[in-house]
């Protein structure tokens, strides 16, 4: 996608909405324990966006959780429906990140094949899709890391 984007994205129920402007860095599916409790599902199935490319507007409508510390992922839930709507990735020395649901992104052409399973160890369902799979906290982040860097570098 070379063109300039102006999308208008949301969770499931329309109450927080937000604007991406630009494509993603990566998609990646999550099976750790606190990405399927904030899902509520088996794994999440994100797409990672730089923080500049995601304008959220009006963030009164979202409830923001740090569900580990030290605070570097911040989950955001629709106050209405309770889905998750996007999470704010602050690492330091890193640019700011915006983590989308894939779910809550509205345009198809917007999402890219996913390039990997992290903690996989920590699944409850096999998935069997031909994509590679990573176990355990240091592959795991290693693949996440790799592919944020390869993404922010080098595009999606």
């Amino acid at each position: 996608m070379n063109s300039p984007l102006a999308v208008v994205c949301h969770c499931p129920c329309g109450n927080v909405s937000f604007d991406i402007t630009a494509p993603p860095v990566f998609r990646a599916f999550c099976h750790c324990t606190l990405c399927q409790r904030f899902n509520a599902a088996a794994y999440a199935d994100v797409v990672v966006f730089r923080a500049s490319s995601v304008t959220l507007g009006d963030e009164s409508g979202i409830d923001f959780k740090v569900y580990k510390q030290p605070p570097v992922v911040y989950r955001g839930s629709c106050r209405q429906c309770s889905k998750p709507a996007v999470e704010k990735i602050a690492v330091p020395m890193m640019p700011r990140l915006i983590v989308v649901p894939a779910e809550n992104i509205t345009e198809p052409a917007l999402l890219p094949e996913s390039a990997c399973h992290i903690f996989y160890d920590r699944r409850v369902a096999d998935v069997d899709d031909g994509i590679r799979k990573y176990k355990g906290f240091v592959p795991s982040q290693f693949a996440f890391g790799s592919r944020l860097v390869k993404g922010l570098v080098f595009g999606s």
